[in-house]
């Protein structure tokens, strides 16, 4: 059944590790600028109790169970009780998580986290007949429950949510059985993750410096950017070529993990692995079909990005191993954190003055834990997980860019968490991923505005346009390449026809091409980047997920422009979806927010804005 996650939303800017920078010392920290969890317990004594006391209310749901069905009594109180109780687990797993990553070098913190997930592994084997009971009330009777307790409304969604699927869940011993391959659903990816990670030879290279390069995947993302035109082509050859060594192994372990997904979606009566992945959040197969042609429509706009980076670098012929080289000089920006929170705050004006006071409220009342210290977790992410108090915010500041970048994008989720959890019961309180990147990158999105019209030079604003247009190429148009090709091996497989390394080959530099051009007008695609594809560790990781990369920036964007362009009544709409937590499906939401991701506006939206960017930049371009 569907239990709220105890972190909902966990947005990683870098791999989780401890970082060689982060060399202060917590207690050496400002407090004003470290989170304070005693909003959540005022010590770990507090947090033991609350932990017996949700170890005791167990039994209370317990008791209801072969119950649900016999009065609407009985239902209201199971079902309250079960949310009871996870309302409370989330927020002792919340200060186990967050008081943990303060520093992972602490054993006691992480054995906390320990107690924690055992607990909610406990908690999920003894409620996971509820699902399975409501399953089987009549759904006459379902609804004299609902009339007879107006206190059931909060749980409409929650049961309509469980009712939906009825006729994909199966019996119990069924369901038994599915769950028990669990044990090997993580083979494809640990074989992959071994082998490219550790047990692949990496080919070498020479640079043009006189530098021999080991090329890991690390070292390709870095040495792919080169300045020196031939090292880059030198890099992609190298690095490209040596996976096709691979190409039968990774293709094989790719074609088990696609047909393992058709098992499980067969065996739960769905025509496609397509439909299975998409029926949680009960997304349309349409809207993944419709971003496929949408984007495909929108190729020009990509064909034009392609001239004005083969402009910029001025070369005559744009290759495919020049795409990730830089088109403008980095400028330096400096902020402390109270210039960074400034230009948030002024950045963010647009969606109002409620959202504005909130982001002091975070801002003034210890919500974000700032620094970088000793043995701190890195990256950043938002947690809204405790329904009750607050969202908590992760980051690790550097006084740049990147940093005031970052804490928009999590601002977005914590604003989203915020105005959920206080606008929904607890029940609803959560929502999908299929919406919670828009409310980050819509965040993004007025940021990039604001720091194009304040600023201080031209290199300045190119550097920021130039930033943003390569953001909107990958997102949009890479991860919407990488979508279409997942699709297309799925079908294969759906098909009953032979998928191995050379089939992918074929798909994925055909597609390539079909969206980069192989020609001089658009980009020349070496015949090498055929096996890329087995480079991207997504298609063994997730099973179509990929696609709400593309999707969320589309929205959000889109969004964005409305809101620019129509002021409060577009904001009054995008509320729908900061308040809407999941009392209604995401897709219902994005309609209530002014979007309608079934038609072409907010493709369209999202390519004018592409298109003015351009624009902009080619301005510059020409007054010099």
């Amino acid at each position: 059944m569907r239990v709220k996650a105890v972190i909902l939303f966990i947005i990683l800017i870098s791999i989780c590790m401890i970082t060689k920078a982060q060399n202060i010392e917590r207690k050496n920290v400002d407090p004003k600028y470290k989170w304070n969890l005693s909003e959540l317990y005022a010590s770990e004594s507090d947090w033991l109790k609350a932990k017996d006391n949700i170890q005791k209310n167990i039994d209370k749901v317990v008791q209801y169970k072969g119950k649900l069905g016999q009065s609407s009594e009985s239902f209201l109180n199971g079902t309250k009780n079960y949310f009871d109780l996870m309302k409370e687990l989330n927020r002792l797993s919340d200060y186990a998580s967050r008081i943990s990553d303060e520093d992972l070098n602490n054993s006691h913190n992480q054995s906390l986290v320990q107690q924690a997930t055992a607990l909610t592994t406990e908690i999920s084997e003894k409620t996971a007949f509820i699902s399975p009971e409501i399953l089987k009330i009549d759904q006459k009777r379902l609804d004299k429950f609902f009339s007879e307790k107006k206190e059931l409304a909060d749980y409409k969604m929650f049961v309509k949510d469980i009712v939906r699927q009825k006729a994909h869940t199966l019996s119990e011993p069924e369901e038994q059985i599915l769950a028990s391959f669990g044990l090997s659903g993580d083979t494809y990816t640990n074989v992959y993750s071994i082998f490219t990670n550790a047990e692949m030879p990496f080919a070498k290279v020479v640079t043009s410096d006189g530098k021999e390069v080991e090329l890991t995947s690390s070292a390709y993302t870095k040495y792919r950017t080169l300045q020196n035109r031939s090292d880059r082509e030198k890099v992609f050859s190298s690095f490209f070529n040596n996976f096709k060594n691979f190409q039968n192994t990774l293709g094989a372990n790719l074609a088990g993990k696609v047909k393992t997904d058709y098992v499980y979606a067969k065996d739960r009566k769905y025509n496609t692995t397509l439909e299975y992945s998409l029926s949680g959040p009960n997304i349309p197969v349409s809207v993944y079909e419709n971003l496929i042609k949408q984007i495909h429509n929108s190729l020009p706009t990509l064909r034009r990005f392609l001239a004005l980076k083969k402009r910029m670098l001025n070369v005559d012929t744009l290759h495919y191993y020049d795409l990730y080289a830089p088109i403008v000089k980095e400028t330096s920006m400096h902020f402390s954190i109270e210039d960074g929170q400034k230009v948030i705050l002024d950045a963010l004006k647009p969606l109002g003055p409620e959202y504005n006071a909130t982001l002091q409220k975070a801002f003034g009342s210890r919500w974000i834990d700032m620094m970088p210290t000793v043995g701190k977790r890195s990256g950043a992410y938002s947690t809204g997980a405790s329904y009750d108090v607050h969202p908590y915010i992760l980051m690790n500041w550097n006084d740049d860019y990147e940093s005031v970048s970052t804490l928009a994008h999590e601002l977005g989720h914590t604003m989203h968490s915020y105005f959920s959890n206080k606008n929904q019961p607890f029940a609803n309180s959560n929502y999908a991923t299929f919406v919670a990147e828009i409310a980050s990158t819509l965040n993004e999105n007025l940021l990039n505005n604001y720091m194009v019209q304040n600023a201080k030079s031209d290199e300045e604003k190119l550097s920021l346009l130039g930033s943003y247009l390569e953001l909107l190429r990958t997102t949009i148009f890479r991860q919407t390449l990488f979508a279409e090709f997942e699709l297309e091996i799925h079908k294969l497989v759906e098909a009953g026809k032979p998928v191995t390394g050379e089939v992918m080959n074929d798909i994925y530099y055909n597609l390539v091409k079909t969206y980069y051009g192989n020609d001089k007008d658009g980009c020349i695609v070496d015949p090498y980047i055929a096996y890329e594809w087995e480079y991207i560790p997504h298609f063994i990781d997730y099973t179509y997920y990929v696609f709400q990369y593309s999707t969320s920036l589309i929205y959000s964007t889109a969004i964005a422009e409305k809101i620019i362009n129509e002021g409060k009544p577009a904001v009054d709409k995008y509320y729908n979806i900061l308040k809407g937590g999941s009392s209604d499906y995401p897709i219902e939401l994005i309609k209530k927010a002014g979007i309608d991701p079934l038609s072409a506006e907010p493709f369209n939206l999202a390519m004018n804005k592409m298109n003015k960017v351009m624009d902009q930049i080619e301005q510059i371009l020409n007054k010099k």
